[in-house]
This record gives structure tokens, C-alpha cells and sequence, in this order.
């Protein structure tokens, strides 16, 4: 209490600490400061550090790093938090004692989770770990060993989550921690409620009751018994989910924390409205509206103080900062002023050597660029036109094999309007009474049924055509894929051009059966009405 009061002295009178040493807070005392005025707290630690500062005492000005840190994230300011934890580390890296090192990574990895960044936070926790475990730090150890647990919580492996808490809980035992096994069994029972076992969840949440109230710990008392309510809630057990949402409601009105009254006024709202009962659903409702607004504004105004008095430390730290400048500033205006004079004697001839050769140096360039651009010109015609010949032959390479793809199609066609005419004359001579050369009549149709089969015309035709088309059959799947291999051939005819007549006679059937497999094909393509189905494939 006494240390408290001289705090409080020491802000009233902030004179006093030019003239008397500035020594740093505990984190108890700290924590006690932060409650009642941030902003305070704040002042009096800069203050503090800047003392440890001007005598070079690290382990104190780490100390001071940390309880800033903590200032900013009891404020949820979590990235002014980290800066000055990592300044608080960067210092215990170099000291030989590993808890308060372990300690500063349990504060980074705490504020990492709060800020909703766990996979950063998890190796933090690991690192501590090992730090306690190094150090054989059995409460450091059960720490970690929970918040680890929390981060896996948060991040839905529950499994991992009870593991790592009940390892805590193991080491809590040991050492007959109360306080520490009351909160492991809160959250053992968070992990049961998101795992939705109540049943256990309930379990948990009870058994950290009772060691809380064992222990006096009305705080933690309460927030248990709005977790109990959400249980009872969760399981329509309405009427047991009130009279622990009210017990909490009573505890947090009685202890003025404000967190803990407008989580019960909000569970009581749930509760009643799931109940039916809506005017006391909406009175609650508009408790916790208005409390919100309370918290708001009394965090507004704490940010706010805590704001100007960073500033006012700043500036003062600057105008400190400013005066030593001018001083130095001074001190070298004296010794500038006469270099001056000499340089500018130096640079007026040296200037006029190096304009010299300046000019000579850019005229020398002017000619190079005058000769590299006129050697880019040319090089540029000789690629261009060597691009033009690649293009003309390219042209004319394309043109011959498509009089070739012609050719050969129409030769094709010749040739099986050839072998059908052959055909039907060898029928008719069947169909004859000369029973001597009906025989080998028979086998010479066969045999030309035989020859007029086009899977080795198309073989033929399709090594040529995909010459000239390449890719084509490919692009056509992406259109569609089920096409069959006499799709494939009709397409393949249309793309070179030809007629109806001679497509038809290719592929052995009539003009209407032809018209047929045209409209087959545009179902198939998905072409709309109207749309040319031999301009679709030539532009494929």
C-alpha cells in the first residue's frame, strides 16, 4: 500500500523524479496502476525507463519493456503490446536467467492469441516451454503446457487441446496449485462445451467453481458461473441456466466488472427469450445495450488518456532528444563552417576539371549512340525481313498442303466412286444365270466391299489433315468431348471445304442422310439456331 501511494505521489509530482531515483513496478503493482488509471501507469514506467536507460541497466529496462507492453495490451492495443515485448526479448536473450525470459515469451505468445494470430503463437509457447523445461521451472512448465492447450483449442483440434491441459493439470497437482488447477479445469471444460459434451463440460466448470470459491476468488467465480449458465442454457435446462446466470450477474455487480455483468445480462436475455418470457428478454437486452455502451465509452476515455500522455512523454523525450542535437549541432557548425571554405576552393576547380571532362565524355557517347543505333537498325531490318521470308514460306508451305489434302480427298472419292461403280456392275453379273462364274463373281465383290472400306482412306487423309490443322481435333474436344469417329470425319470434310456431294460420296451414304449428321452435329456442338455450322469449324 505504501509503495502504491508513493506511485501516486511520484505522478502528482513529477518533479521529484529529477531529484530522486526512479525505481521500477512490480507486475503486481503494475497490474494494480493499469485498473485504476492506464495512463498513469504508463507515465510513471516511461519515466522509470528512462532512467534504466540513461544508467545502463538492461535487466531493468527489460523489466520496464514488459510492464509497457502490458499497459498497451490491458488497452487491446496488441501491436504497440508485441513491440515492446520483442524489445523486452531481444534484452533476456542476453541475460543468464531463463524466467524472466520464459515469462516475456508466455506475454508474446498470449498477446499473439488474444490477436487471434495462433499459428504465431504456438511456437512462441513451444519456446517457452522448452526454456521452463530447461530450467526444470515446474509452474512455468503447467503455464505453457495450458496455453498451448488454449491455442489448439482455438484452432479446433480438441484432442490436442485435452492432452496438453490435462498435462497441465498433472504438474498443477504436484505443486498443490489451487488457483492454477481451478483455471485448467475451466478450460478443460471450454473444450468439453465446443466439443459439445456438456456433460463433461458441466463437470469441469463445476469442480473449478468449487476450488474458486474455496480460494475467494470472486472473479474467476463469476465468469464460471456464466459459463455453468451457458451450459444449462445449451441443454434447455432454462430454469437451473437462471440461477446461475443471476449468481453471476449478482457477483460481477457486487465486484463493478463491468465484462462479467454484460456477459449475465446478455446469457439472461438468451435464456428468457428461449423460455418465451420476451419483456424480460428485451429488459435484459437493454442492460446489456447499455453496459455495452458504458464499456465502450469508459475504454474510449482510458485509450484516450493513455494516447495524450504517450504524447506528452514523446514530446518531451523529442524536445530532450532536440536540445542534445543542437548542442552537437554547435559544436560541428564550427568545424563545418571551415571545411566549408576549403571545399568550396576544392570543388570550384574541380568542378571546372570535371565539366571538361564532362562535355568530352558526353561527345564520345553521342557517337557511340549515333554508331549502336545505326548497327540496331540494321539488325532490326535484316530480323525483319528475315521474318517476312519465314512468313511467305510458312504461306506458301500451308497452300501446298492443302492443294495436297484436296488431292488426296478428292482422290479418295474418285476412288470409291470407282470401286462402287465396279461394285454394282459385279452385281448385276451375280445376279445372272451363269452359275460357272457366279462363284468367283461372289469373291470378287467381297473383295471389294472389302477395298471400298475407308478406315484406311481416313488413316491416310487424317495424317495429311492434322499436317495442316494441327491441334485441330484437340480444340474441337474442348467443345466437346463425346464426339464419335464418324463426327470426327464429317467435321474434318467440312473443315477442308468440300461440297456436299463429294462429303457424302466419302463417307458412303446419301445427301439426306448427310443433312441428318449436319444437325446431329450442331446438337452435339451446342450451336445456337441460325448459327453457321461450317463457319463454327473454320474458326476453331
Amino acid at each position: 500500500m505504501n509503495r502504491l501511494l508513493c506511485f501516486f505521489f511520484c505522478l502528482a509530482f513529477p518533479g521529484v523524479l529529477a531529484a530522486q531515483e526512479v525505481r521500477t513496478i512490480t507486475a503486481e503493482e503494475t497490474t494494480k496502476l493499469l485498473k485504476v488509471k492506464p495512463d498513469s501507469a504508463f507515465f510513471y514506467i516511461k519515466n522509470a525507463l528512462t532512467l534504466a536507460l540513461n544508467n545502463k541497466d538492461e535487466k531493468k529496462v527489460a523489466i520496464c519493456y514488459q510492464q509497457i507492453g502490458k499497459v498497451f495490451y490491458t488497452q487491446s492495443d496488441y501491436l504497440h503490446a508485441l513491440d515492446y515485448y520483442f524489445k523486452a526479448d531481444k534484452i533476456l536473450r542476453t541475460q543468464n536467467d531463463p524466467l524472466p525470459f520464459g515469462e516475456n515469451l508466455i506475454r508474446i505468445g498470449e498477446t499473439y492469441y488474444y490477436s487471434k494470430k495462433r499459428n504465431e503463437a504456438l511456437p512462441v509457447f513451444n519456446e517457452a516451454l522448452a526454456v521452463f523445461q530447461k530450467a526444470h521451472y515446474k509452474s512455468g512448465i503447467a503455464q505453457t503446457y495450458a496455453w498451448i492447450g488454449q491455442a489448439y483449442n482455438k484452432k479446433g483440434a480438441y484432442d490436442q487441446a485435452l492432452k496438453y491441459q490435462q498435462l497441465a493439470l498433472e504438474l498443477y497437482l504436484q505443486l498443490n496449485d489451487t488457483s492454477g488447477i481451478a483455471k485448467v479445469y475451466e478450460n478443460i471444460g471450454s473444450n468439453f462445451e465446443d466439443t459439445e459434451d456438456y456433460q463433461q463440460a458441466l463437470r469441469y466448470f463445476e469442480l473449478s467453481l468449487t476450488l474458486n470459491h474455496s480460494q475467494n476468488d470472486r472473479v474467476d467465480e463469476t465468469e464460471i458461473l456464466n459459463n455453468i449458465g451457458d451450459i444449462y442454457r445449451k441443454t434447455g435446462h432454462y430454469e437451473e441456466a437462471l440461477i446461475a446466470t443471476k449468481k453471476a450477474e449478482k457477483l460481477a455487480a457486487e465486484l463493478k466488472d463491468q465484462f462479467q455483468l454484460r456477459s449475465a445480462y446478455h446469457d439472461l436475455a438468451k435464456n428468457y427469450h428461449l423460455m418465451g418470457q420476451n419483456d424480460s428478454a428485451f429488459y435484459y437486452s437493454e442492460l446489456d445495450r447499455k453496459i455495452y455502451l458504458e464499456i465502450y465509452e469508459e475504454a474510449k476515455d482510458k485509450q484516450m488518456a493513455l494516447l495524450q500522455v504517450q504524447f506528452n512523454v514523446d514530446k518531451k523525450d523529442n524536445e530532450i532528444i532536440k536540445l542534445e542535437k543542437d548542442k552537437q549541432l554547435n559544436r560541428l557548425l564550427a568545424i563545418a563552417t571551415l571545411l566549408a571554405i576549403a571545399l568550396l576552393t576544392f570543388l570550384g576547380l574541380s568542378i571546372f576539371s570535371k565539366q571538361r571532362t564532362k562535355i568530352k565524355h558526353e561527345q564520345e557517347l553521342n557517337d557511340k549512340n549515333k554508331k549502336l543505333h545505326a548497327m540496331e537498325k540494321n539488325v532490326i531490318e535484316i530480323e525483319l525481313q528475315h521474318k517476312l521470308s519465314e512468313e511467305r514460306n510458312l504461306k506458301d508451305l500451308l497452300e501446298l498442303k492443302n492443294k495436297e489434302l484436296t488431292s488426296h480427298t478428292l482422290h479418295l472419292i474418285k476412288k470409291d466412286q470407282l470401286l462402287e461403280e465396279l461394285k454394282n456392275k459385279l452385281t448385276t453379273l451375280v445376279k445372272e444365270d451363269k452359275r460357272d462364274q457366279r462363284k468367283e463373281l461372289k469373291q470378287l465383290v467381297g473383295i471389294l466391299n472389302d477395298g471400298s472400306q475407308q478406315d484406311k482412306n481416313w488413316d491416310d487423309f487424317k495424317v495429311v489433315f492434322e499436317q495442316v490443322h494441327e491441334h485441330f481435333f484437340d480444340r474441337l474436344r474442348t467443345y466437346c468431348n463425346t464426339l464419335t469417329a464418324y463426327d470426327l470425319r464429317l467435321v474434318a470434310l467440312l473443315k477442308i471445304n468440300l461440297s456436299p456431294a463429294d462429303i457424302a460420296s466419302f463417307l458412303g451414304i446419301s445427301p439426306d442422310s448427310l443433312r441428318v449428321s449436319r444437325y446431329r452435329l450442331r446438337r452435339k456442338l451446342n450451336l445456337k439456331e441460325g448459327e453457321n455450322l461450317v463457319a463454327f469449324i473454320q474458326q476453331i
